[in-house]
């Protein structure tokens, strides 16, 4: 690269690359609308009933979610049907399940869903009470969904703001001091010391337009808002009737109904494909100031592209002395980087473990490219739920045979022997420790009753993939790449290694490895910070189009900054450079790390051992596979880098 030069037309192009992405990425192939029409006049092609669906239940206090109906709330009926879910969605978790709430495309008011009792005699009823009272403290949220949309709530906050997010409270408690949970504040007697106040009746208003397909008048749902409120009174739902409060050890029965009531509204200005629009647009979180990410993208571009000119032409100057060199005496003159030529393809300490670590670098760096261009085309969308998930797991267990073919490759260029030894750590190795801390993690979940708890048989499903498709799969790319001739070096290695001069403090290995992940991570933080937010705080990451090209940079940075350092480490005369390459750019995982630290301080408000547990067994897995990715992609820069400049010298 000689030149990197962008302007205000480029710039236009970014913005407009960016915006074409983000509109048209929510157009779902696969999904298609449903029609709903009116009881007393029904057509054929759609439906008069509408069925609420309900998700696991999760809290910001805690990263253990539970299953709606371990709670005791309105059963389904039996003959109700539950939605089959995805290998994603197992995995991930979610747990969406038929529920009691269903009714008619007609406005409503206080319908009956079922009445709960709690005499205080009834050890099991009152262990059921209590639980809900416990969900309560910790400010569990229901998320219910109607026509694949998330059921919004939405409440007023300061300056006259809206904030809205995809769940509601199930209750409202206000502790001893005469604090309050946010939920208290729908309704200003709901303050009691030493209270619980359950939301036994919600509010849904459904705003919809009108179709001419499949019939004329049919309608189509576009958004979905509820307000949960607490009513005392059996049958009544009047907002004027008491709340329903229940004291932290009732000395009398508590007996209260689940109610709801409905209200349509046409909304001639949301049609179907854009109706996600208002739900993301909705989420408590900062704006995103684009300019100011593109502004950041465009420098990060620039520095690269003037770290590779410098390099490039400061390569071309030595090249161009070193074969000026034509006798014994001018060779005696050499220095910097050709002095090492027979000693920098010497074969690495634990090359068939840093071979295996490439190899499976390779697999996940395929997987996420092909998982980016999918979401980029709209197939992993919030709405598709489930679909990212199982699309990362089955591309990984496919790619294996790149992992077998790469780690193949770079074992022979090594003269590794144990040949079936590096398949099966190959094949082994990083699936091995990612499930063995699943597993680990698992049981902590089991022993809850979470429903985040991935079901037994389908970790077994999870490994009669990982030992039925992807290790053939891993076995095959092996061969495959014992078969390939080796790759052979430009230049001879001598047998006797070359003695390594000292090394100033900033060349050292530790320094400059922490050196190099400073640049990739700088380019991913921003990202971060709504991916984590996606995972741990409950919100829907739809920003795939721009993640793409922050991959993309991401991927330029670490191959740039690991040549960059590589290149001064052969000028001090270092040719210790395979492992060193993988860690410079896989030095990012460190930061990343305490990005995961710094989020779980200030931005979590977990508490407990077993949260901690989980949230940073899961952050290390994470971490693990940024590690590899971006550690593969510096290793591959420099391995392409070295053959390159030493193939142009002319060595005696």
């Amino acid at each position: 690269m000689n030149k990197l030069v962008i302007g205000a037309t480029n710039l236009k192009l970014v913005v407009a690359f960016i915006s074409i992405g983000l509109s048209c990425q929510f157009y779902l192939p696969g999904i298609a609308p449903r029609s709903f029409c009116k009881k007393d006049a029904p057509f054929e092609g759609c439906e008069n009933t509408i069925d609420v669906l309900v998700n696991r239940l999760d809290s910001f206090e805690t990263v253990i979610p539970y299953d709606y109906h371990k709670f005791d709330f309105c059963e389904a009926p039996k003959d109700k049907q539950t939605p089959s879910e995805n290998l994603g969605q197992i995995v991930f978790g979610e747990r969406i399940r038929s529920s009691a709430y269903s009714f008619d495309f007609a406005d409503s008011n206080c319908v009956k869903v079922c009445s709960k009792n709690y005499p205080t005699s009834n050890k099991a009823a009152t262990r059921k009470l209590h639980f809900l009272q416990e969900a309560i403290i910790k400010g569990y949220q229901n998320h219910w969904i109607i026509d694949n949309m998330p059921v919004i709530w939405c409440y007023d906050v300061e300056n006259g703001q809206q904030f809205c997010y995809p769940g509601f409270p199930i209750g409202c408690y206000v502790n001893s001091n005469g604090l309050k949970m946010t939920s208290c504040g729908l309704d200003p007697r709901m303050n009691n010391k030493n209270s619980f106040y359950i939301f036994n009746h919600v509010d849904i208003t459904i705003e919809y337009h009108t179709v001419d397909e499949p019939v004329v008048g049919a309608v189509r749902l576009v958004q979905a808002r509820i307000t949960p409120r607490s009513v005392k009174t059996q049958g009544k739902c009047d907002p004027s009737e008491p709340v329903l409060e229940v004291p932290i050890s009732p000395k009398q029965e508590i007996s209260f109904d689940y109610t709801y009531s409905v209200k349509f509204q046409e909304n001639v200005n949301v049609r179907w494909a854009s109706r996600w629009d208002y739900i993301l647009d909705s989420m408590p979180q900062p704006q995103i100031q684009w300019f100011s990410i593109i502004n950041s993208v465009v420098i990060v571009l620039f520095l690269s592209g003037m770290v590779s000119m410098i390099l490039l032409r400061t390569l071309h100057r030595d090249i161009a002395k070193y074969n000026q060199l034509d006798n014994a005496e001018d060779a005696i003159e050499e220095y910097g980087w050709k002095l090492v030529h027979a000693d920098v393809f010497r074969a690495p300490k634990n090359g068939m473990l840093l071979s295996v670590i490439i190899g499976t670098g390779s697999q996940v760096l395929a997987m996420t490219v092909v998982t980016l261009i999918f979401a980029c085309l709209g197939f992993l969308s919030p709405a598709n739920r489930g679909a990212l998930m199982t699309c990362v797991l089955v591309l990984y267990v496919i790619f294996g045979m790149i992992s077998g073919y790469v780690s193949a490759r770079l074992y022979k260029v090594f003269g590794g022997l144990k040949w079936y030894s590096n398949v099966l750590m190959t094949a082994m190795l990083c699936p091995g420790v990612v499930f063995a801390i699943v597993f680990f993690l698992n049981i902590f979940l089991w022993t809850q009753g979470s429903s985040a708890a991935v079901p037994f048989p389908t970790l077994c499903a999870l490994v009669g993939l990982w030992f039925g498709v992807s290790v053939p799969l891993t076995f095959v790319g092996s061969y495959f790449g014992f078969k390939k001739h080796v790759i052979e070096y430009p230049v001879r290695t001598n047998p006797i290694p070359r003695t390594i001069p000292e090394q100033s403090f900033w060349t050292k290995p530790l320094p400059s490895i922490l050196m190099g992940g400073v640049l990739p991570f700088g380019c991913i933080f921003i990202q971060l910070f709504f991916i984590l937010n996606s995972i741990w705080s409950h919100m829907f990451y739809y920003m795939f189009t721009l993640l793409f090209l922050v991959a993309l940079i991401l991927m330029m940075t670490c191959a740039q900054a690991s040549i960059l350092l590589c290149y001064f480490h052969l000028c001090a005369e270092d040719y210790n450079w395979w492992w060193r390459s993988f860690f410079t750019s896989g030095s990012t995982a460190f930061y990343f790390l305490l990005y995961c630290v710094n989020y779980f301080q200030t931005k979590m408000a977990v508490t407990g051992f077993m949260s901690t547990v989980l949230y940073f067994g899961y952050s290390m897995i994470m971490v693990l596979l940024v590690m590899v990715f971006c550690g593969t992609i510096g290793f591959l820069a420099c391995f392409w880098f070295i053959r390159k400049i030493y193939s142009v010298v002319k060595v005696d």
